[in-house]
Parts: C-alpha cells; sequence; structure tokens
C-alpha cells in the first residue's frame, strides 16, 4: 500500500551579595549583544563557596506560604522550599529578598523576561476590554495572531516552506497549552490516516477495520502529560503508574536511521518528534536523521508532527529550529505553546491545508482555546521575537553562550561529557555521573542562578531570548564555580 500526500531593553541587574572576581580574565561590566567578548583561559574561581545559606529558618512569609502549600496542594512537584514574589528581565527575587539569575524562564516560556511591560500593558489593555467569548463568537486577535504565525512561517522558513516564501493553505488551531496542542495534533493525524486509508481501500473512513492508526514516537521524548500526550511520552517513570495507555504506539531512537523502514509502516498514521528534545536530554536531531523521516513518512502516508514547544519561536535563532533545513526535512503540522504569550497560557497547531482539510466543524473545539486575551498577548510577543534586531542579538549572545560552554568539558572531563548539547539559547551539559545534575543545579541555586535538569544526564540552559552577554558571564562563571565545588 502506497500513499502520497523591536527589541525591549534588557535590565542591566547584578546580585549585589555576589563578590568581585577572581581566577580568570572577565568581561567588561556591561556588554551589548553586538560588543566583542573576552573569553577566558581558565575556569572563574569567584563561585567555589555559596552565595546564600539556606541551613538558616525561613522567615514567617515563607514559611507561612509553604505550610500552606503542604496543606492544599496536590504534592506532585519536587520543590526547594523558595517562595518567588517577583521578577525583572532575567531576574526573580524569593521572599526572603534573594536574588536570582533566571535561566530557566520558567522552563523555556518567558521569552521577553519577567514583568515586561509590554506584556503587561496588553494583558492590561485587552482584559480590560474583552477577557473571554469563547469560540461560539469570532474575535478581533485570533485571526491576527494565526495570520502572523503563518506569514512568518512562510518568510522565515518551515512547514514546508523555504525561506522568504509567500504563505499559502496554511491553518492554526488555538488551544491553552503545549499537551493540548499535541493531543489537538495527534487527533488530526489518526483523522487524516483514516481518510488515507479510505482512499485506498474504497472502504469508510470510520470503517473498524482500519488498520492506519499507529503512532510513532522516539525515545527520550516529553509531549505532554494526558493519555494521549502521555502515550508518546516514552519514559517509564511517566508512563508506569498510568497503563495501560493508548495502543498502538512503536517508539524509536532519534537519529537512528536504520530503525525508521521498520518502524514507520502503512499502518502508521502519525509520527511526532522533537528536532531538539527538551525534558529528554538536549538532543538534537540530525539533518540526515529528520530528511529519511520525511521520505519515510512520504512513503507509508504518515502524517508528521514536529513538537517544537521548547525548542520553537525563536530559541534556536530561527522561528522553529527546522526553519533552516531544506524543506525536504520539514514537517506537515507544527504544534508550539511554552513562549508564544510568555507565560499566558496558549498553544496552538499549524498545519498544512492538505492535513487541515480533514477537519470540519464539530471535529474539535475548545472552550478558552485561541481567547482574546491570549490572542493579543500572543500577537505582541511574537511581533517582537521575530524583529531582525531581536532576532539578531538571539543569534549573537548564543554565539557567545556556546563558545562559553565548549571550554567546559574541557576544563571538567571528569565530570561532564565531551559534546554540549542543543543549540541557541536551549543548550545542555552531560554528566557522566547521573546523580550530579540535580546537584549542580542546588549549587548553582546556592550561588544565585536558576538552571533545570534535564533527562537523566544533563543540566539545561533555556534563558530568556532578552538575556544579555553579561548575564551569560555570571550564569557560566557560577557554573563554573559549581562543577569546581563538585569536582573539590
Amino acid at each position: 500500500m502506497r500513499f502520497t500526500h523591536p527589541r525591549h531593553p534588557v535590565a542591566t541587574l547584578r546580585p549585589r551579595l555576589l563578590g568581585k572576581s577572581s581566577g580568570a580574565r572577565t568581561l567588561p561590566a556591561r556588554l551589548a549583544s553586538n560588543s566583542a567578548a573576552e573569553i577566558p583561559s581558565e575556569p572563574n574561581t569567584r563561585y567555589l563557596k555559596p552565595t546564600y545559606d539556606f541551613s538558616s529558618p525561613p522567615s514567617i512569609r515563607t514559611a507561612s506560604t509553604l505550610a500552606l502549600g503542604e496543606q492544599y496542594l496536590l504534592p506532585i512537584y519536587a520543590r526547594p522550599p523558595v517562595v518567588l514574589s517577583h521578577g525583572r528581565g532575567c531576574w526573580v527575587w524569593d521572599t526572603e529578598g534573594r536574588k536570582y539569575l533566571d535561566f530557566s524562564a520558567g522552563i523555556a516560556v518567558n521569552a521577553l523576561g519577567h514583568s515586561d511591560p509590554g506584556v503587561a500593558e496588553v494583558l492590561h489593555t485587552q482584559a480590560s476590554t474583552l477577557l473571554h467569548s469563547s469560540n461560539v463568537y469570532h474575535n478581533e486577535w485570533t485571526p491576527k495572531l494565526a495570520e502572523l504565525l503563518v506569514t512568518l512561517t512562510a518568510s522565515e522558513g518551515g512547514l514546508g516552506f523555504p525561506t522568504g516564501s509567500t504563505p499559502t493553505e496554511v491553518r492554526v488551531f488555538f488551544a491553552n497549552s503545549g499537551t493540548e496542542a499535541n493531543e489537538g495534533a495527534l487527533k488530526i493525524a489518526r483523522k487524516v490516516g483514516k481518510d488515507r486509508w479510505a482512499a485506498v481501500t474504497g472502504k469508510k473512513p470510520d470503517d473498524q477495520a482500519c488498520s492506519k492508526t499507529k503512532i510513532v514516537c522516539f525515545e527520550n521524548a516529553f509531549h505532554g502529560r494526558s493519555m494521549g500526550a502521555l502515550s508518546v511520552t516514552s519514559t517509564e517513570k511517566y508512563q508506569a503508574p498510568f497503563r495501560p495507555l493508548i495502543p498502538g504506539v512503536d517508539v524509536g531512537k532519534v537519529n537512528d536511521i536504520q530503525c525508521l523502514q521498520r518502524l514507520i509502516t502503512d499502518e502508521t498514521c502519525a509520527v511526532i518528534a522533537e528536532p531538539v528534545q527538551g525534558e529528554g536530554g538536549v538532543t538534537a536531531a540530525d539533518e540526515q536523521w529528520l530528511r529519511a523521516l520525511r521520505e519515510r513518512c512520504n512513503e507509508t502516508g504518515a502524517v508528521l508532527i514536529y513538537d517544537e514547544i521548547q525548542c520553537g519561536l525563536f530559541r534556536t535563532g530561527t522561528m522553529w529550529a527546522h526553519s533552516a533545513l531544506p524543506v525536504d526535512c520539514h514537517p506537515d503540522i507544527i504544534t508550539m505553546a511554552k513562549p508564544l504569550a510568555n507565560g499566558y497560557p496558549i498553544g496552538a497547531v499549524l498545519l498544512r491545508d492538505t492535513i487541515a482539510s480533514t477537519m470540519t466543524a464539530g471535529t474539535h473545539g475548545t472552550t478558552f482555546g485561541g481567547s482574546p486575551l491570549a490572542c493579543a498577548v500572543g500577537h505582541h510577543v511574537l511581533s517582537r521575537l521575530s524583529a531582525p534586531s531581536f532576532v539578531a542579538h538571539v543569534r549573537d549572545v548564543s554565539k557567545y553562550l556556546n563558545t562559553r560552554l565548549e571550554l567546559l568539558p574541557k576544563w571538567f572531563p571528569d565530570i561532564l561529557q565531551t559534546d554540549v548539547r542543543g543549540c541557541g539559547l536551549i543548550r545542555g551539559l552531560g554528566l557522566r555521573n547521573e546523580t550530579h545534575p540535580g546537584k549542580i543545579v542546588e549549587l548553582a541555586r546556592e550561588r544565585g542562578v536558576l538552571l533545570l535538569t534535564a533527562g537523566k544526564d544533563a543540566v539545561r540552559l533555556v534563558p530568556s531570548l532578552t538575556v544579555s552577554k553579561e548575564e551569560v558571564e555570571l550564569a557560566v562563571n557560577v557554573l563554573e564555580g559549581s562543577l569546581a565545588a563538585l569536582q573539590n
């Protein structure tokens, strides 16, 4: 069976409690993103000792908040006893007055940083005008954001468009989160699979004999925690407590071309992959593998979905992580969420008309998705992220971050794996000892920098896209001190 188918100014804050540098050459006091950066010749020793002491009893304010949460919240998060109170730019403060450089950005969400004045103004204006109306009626902002997503994808490259294209035949569905976006994409792909099976067999799409219903995902993927998205998140600790999950899911390995022929068959309706895995360890897919994946999907009539929830929307320096790749590496559907409204809940599915045509009134829907408030904020955020000067800033700072990170495996070979993972401003450091990522995050937090773990063996850096070179310098200096402290 064969199928066919304007940059915002960056805050220049520095924690007062962080002492003066020693043990390495340092950067100038302030660096614009286009300034020349001096690269150190040896690890920074300024942060061998912690900046903050977490052993002291918390204040009444902090203690009461923690107690309230322990009493009333579902205990599903393993969190340190830190209560954040406010933020600005790439910085946050807790209720004890401690100040942190945030290289987690709400898990790659706050692209424009914390408490951005422009975002706050749009939130206030739109909430005072029309906050929610449901999808029973039209509103002004939903089609505007859809148009911006489509035109930018065509001009920047992605979804089968080479860079500089004119948009044609693309549709958008708005949801409230990345998980919902992935659920919608899987649902659409399942329906397309049934349509394609029916076209080949001459039977009806809803015939129970339809065999084109299987889904392919990959090891270390993270696509969400609802039952459908969880079923394609092939990590044992996430799946085990909730089995049985949805049937017919086959699992492959990223960058393994040999497995694709066996893995993706005429019974496959959908293949979902992350061009850069976030939660799973910051593993980037090879161009050759993505091309082979696209080719195999073409051969079998499977719908190819790229989950760009964490790596998309300019985090890699291009609109999509696959934007700069040839179109024979592109997907049929893109899912997005995290940075689109800078923290206000939103998700979206972007798909070609050849896929979207299967969906008619009543086949899918949402109460809150595509609200005027979410889409007004999303339009504002995406307009700023896509400004040429902003994109140039992201690329320039990314280059400096990469240069600094590539020194670390050479300086700490007994602790770190050889290669720095990811690209742009989604980066990972692999640790040789799987107990070390959590320890590095703890050591960095004690020194005033917030990091994340990723997968079993990595530390993840996903700062706001407004981050400056000075802030990168500080974060990497603290990381060097944390690694040295762990080594000693």
